[in-house]
């Protein structure tokens, strides 16, 4: 057994009997090198595994298991330090053991020569045709230099053989390995050969398709330069003109299309490069399709809004109920429009929960306008491409949804809604955000650039108006180009006028209820659904509800034609909508120790959030449940470490930090929660439960708390009273720096809550725990 330095070999083998050149870089493989160089000259050569190529310092397990030993001939210092070297393969080994040392591999080896035996009349047959095969091969395969293959014939030896031909077969590294690790002489030879006889039918089908695709070529540049001699022969006749009918065209729209100076440039460069190339070309195609793109997309100049505010508003007010502060700041906007002529500077940001009626606002102010609506859908856009188009260098560009929109719309001054800006997404693609930026961005959107067309657009005369259900995924640069504007929930009393004014007309229209029977409903009926069978801020749910009973009383009418009114009453309501999803209130009906109703804000509009606390025999653990976000625990925390503050002052119990262990829960475990707001809501359970005093069950709440004990203000307030109010709940604390917003909350939000302002935890607590 003996010791060599080891230079893996990176997508490259080295054989016994044969002389090749390698290039030495790496500064383990470096001082391998030197090391045997200045010795016996001898070293180890094994190749690297697939998937360790790109390794720079590979490990034992990165190589093979069997390598060659070879000899160093000559080396050539280069200049930027790396060491050409001139090897000849010894003898094939068996690696026994890797191991490092002075910065290098080394390996301890045994000789494991090819096992020839006596050969048989058999292997001599096909050791012949196994030479035969081999130069059938090098014939085809025109990658191996012919003076590699001067020592082939004067080759004798069996071995010698075929290590040559296993050296200069074009395959990949784990193939010729798994045959260099053979044992026996004559299982290596049969491999070897099928393995040429493979190659050999390759390089057949190869040179067949390559006859085929030169012959196609051929036949090409002959008609392209037939079809230019015909040019020659017609413009000399004076027959026709040179161009062709596309170009006629092209030229036609180029005089009668208003492009600007940038466009107009680029226009007449692809019409020149179109008139010197054939029909035939795929370049012809790819400037065909860019010219239309061109002039499909609109270059002349917006016509002024002409609309009457008086109409625009009538058209706000028929479309939608409610939303009075949304209207009005949409009236502003207006305004403004109609006085100055321009759109600029003015991007909306309509936010809310679904069904709010966000993406309808906007075709509403489209119809006023007389504009054409475009509606875009973001949700899910993750590569910069989609807005900004793929450069023509990419098989199958297109624009970007942007001027796809504007091609769509056919004018310079549509109406482009993007839906949930706020639900695109980021990957090694880019960032689609950042791309939008330029888009909504007034003082940079009259030169957007796309990247197919690749000249600068006006797009300042267009409208955008974007909708989100939340901004915290908005990223700062692109929510501070928009003027957002909050659309809350609806309350039950805004529920009830649009089912009658909006959706149920809309939904007996639908089904052609008109002549053959009618359908009515009562309110109580309405009321009924909106309670019992609905629990959400929008009123999408509501909508479905409502078709759901059309669609059943349509059925009927068609299994059974009957005549009359049909009238939806809260008697047969449950034969239609099934057993009321909803039957009781939202919140507990009984006051009990360690359990209080909280208000939240989502992006599905306000929750009613129940937190429980309980207390057990411990070592003074606190364990949270509820799939908490880390702001929410973080609040838990600060509660906690209030209540050990304060404990006195509440009579709990002493020490109760180390002989309880507290459970904070929060049911509905599958949903994530997070936020601030929930802290004096914590608090308050904690401090009830560990002094076994009730809390008041109509009492719902909303608040941060510091350390301190000090309340402060949370955001979502209309949400979370909405909520309050749809689930019954009669007394709302707030903290009291979230009294300005009071005012501007709907009377109907607030129509039967009693709303408490509070500074600090100890008011919450002596308004909710009841004594004794």
């Amino acid at each position: 057994m003996s010791t060599y330095p080891v230079i893996p070999l990176r997508n490259a083998m080295m054989v016994p009997y044969v002389i090749t050149p390698i290039l030495v870089g790496r500064p383990a493989s470096l001082e391998a090198l030197e090391t045997s160089y200045t010795s016996n000259k001898e070293i180890l050569c094994i190749s690297q595994k697939g998937n360790a190529e790109l390794e720079d310092d590979p490990k034992a397990s990165d190589l093979y298991r069997m390598g060659t030993i070879c000899r160093i001939m000559q080396i050539f210092r280069m200049p930027d330090g790396n060491i050409r070297a001139l090897i000849e393969g010894q003898s094939r080994v068996l690696i026994d053991k890797f191991k490092r040392k002075k910065g290098m591999l080394q390996a301890e080896v045994t000789e494991f020569p090819l096992s020839i035996g006596s050969i048989s009349s058999e292997t001599e047959a096909l050791f012949r045709t196994f030479k035969k095969t081999f130069l059938d091969y090098i014939e085809l395969n025109k990658s191996i230099p012919e003076e590699s293959m001067i020592p082939f014939q004067e080759i004798r030896k069996l071995d010698e053989l075929f290590y040559f031909v296993l050296a200069n077969t074009d395959v990949d590294i784990k193939i010729k390995q798994k045959v260099f690790e053979i044992e026996e002489f004559s299982r290596a030879l049969l491999k070897i050969y099928n393995i040429l006889n493979k190659e050999i039918e390759l390089l057949k089908l190869e040179k067949k398709i390559d006859v085929k695709v030169k012959t196609k070529l051929s036949k090409l540049q002959k008609d392209y330069y037939l079809n230019e001699q015909l040019k020659i022969i017609h413009k000399e006749l004076g027959i026709t003109s040179e161009e062709s009918d596309d170009l006629l065209e092209f030229n036609e729209q180029l005089k009668n299309t208003p492009l600007n100076e940038e466009a107009r440039k680029k226009a007449q460069e692809e019409i020149r490069k179109m008139s010197r190339i054939s029909t035939h070309s795929q370049e012809y195609t790819v400037l065909f399709n860019y010219l239309s793109w061109l002039f499909d997309i609109p270059w002349n100049e917006p016509e002024h809004d002409d609309f009457e505010m008086k109409s625009a508003k009538a058209v706000l007010d028929n479309d939608h109920y409610g939303l009075e502060k949304v209207k009005d700041r949409i009236l502003d906007y207006l305004a403004v429009l109609k006085m100055t002529k321009k759109s600029k500077g003015q991007i909306l940001c309509f936010v809310g929960p679904p069904g709010v009626g966000k993406t309808s606002l906007g075709k509403s102010i489209a119809k006023s306008l007389k504009r054409e609506f475009i509606r875009l859908s973001l949700g899910g856009v993750r590569d910069e491409a989609e807005i900004r188009g793929h450069r023509r260098t990419y098989i199958g560009a297109l624009p970007g949804i942007i001027m796809q929109s504007m091609k769509k719309a056919g004018t310079m001054n549509p109406l482009i809604m993007m839906d949930e800006i706020d639900k695109m997404s980021v990957d090694f693609r880019g960032d689609p955000s950042s791309a939008l930026l330029e888009v909504l961005d007034s003082e940079q959107n009259n030169q957007f650039r796309d990247h197919y067309l690749d000249f600068g657009y006006d797009l300042s005369n267009v409208l955008f108006i974007t909708t989100a259900n939340s901004l915290s995924s908005i990223p700062q640069p692109l929510l501070d180009r928009m003027e957002v504007i909050h659309i809350p929930g609806y309350t039950s009393l805004e529920k009830f006028n649009i089912a009658t004014q909006h959706l149920i007309p809309k939904q007996i229209e639908e089904h052609s209820i008109n002549g053959n029977y009618s359908l009515s409903f009562q309110k109580p009926a309405i009321r009924n659904i909106i309670t019992s069978y609905t629990r959400e801020a929008g009123v999408r749910e509501l909508e479905r509800k409502i078709a759901t009973i059309v669609r059943k009383t349509v059925r009927a009418y068609v299994e059974k034609p009957f005549s009359g009114k049909k009238t939806i009453s809260t008697g047969n309501l449950k034969k239609y909508l099934g057993v009321p999803m909803f039957l009781d209130s939202e919140v507990h009906q009984e006051s009990k120790p360690g359990i209080v109703t909280g208000l939240a804000w989502t992006a599905f509009g306000g929750e009613t959030l129940t937190i429980e606390v309980i207390k057990m025999k411990g070592e003074g653990k606190i364990k949270l449940t509820g799939k908490l976000g880390d702001v929410m625990q973080e609040s838990a925390q600060a509660a906690y470490s209030y209540a050990r503050l304060h404990a006195e002052d509440y009579d709990l119990p002493e020490n109760f930090y180390k002989e309880f262990d507290i459970h904070l829960h929060i049911p509905e475990g599958a949903i994530p929660k997070d936020g601030p707001s929930a802290g004096i809501t914590i608090a308050t359970a904690l401090i009830s439960c560990l002094s076994g005093r009730k809390v008041n069950h109509t009492y719902a709440m909303t608040g941060e708390i510091t350390l301190s004990g000090d309340v402060l203000p949370i955001g979502g307030l209309e949400e979370k009273l909405i909520a309050a109010n749809r689930a019954g709940i009669k007394n709302v604390i707030i903290p009291e720096k979230n009294k300005p917003i009071l005012g501007e909350i709907k009377p109907e939000v607030l129509k039967g809550i009693n709303v408490e302002l509070v500074r600090r935890i100890d008011q919450v607590l002596d308004l909710v725990l009841i004594k004794g």
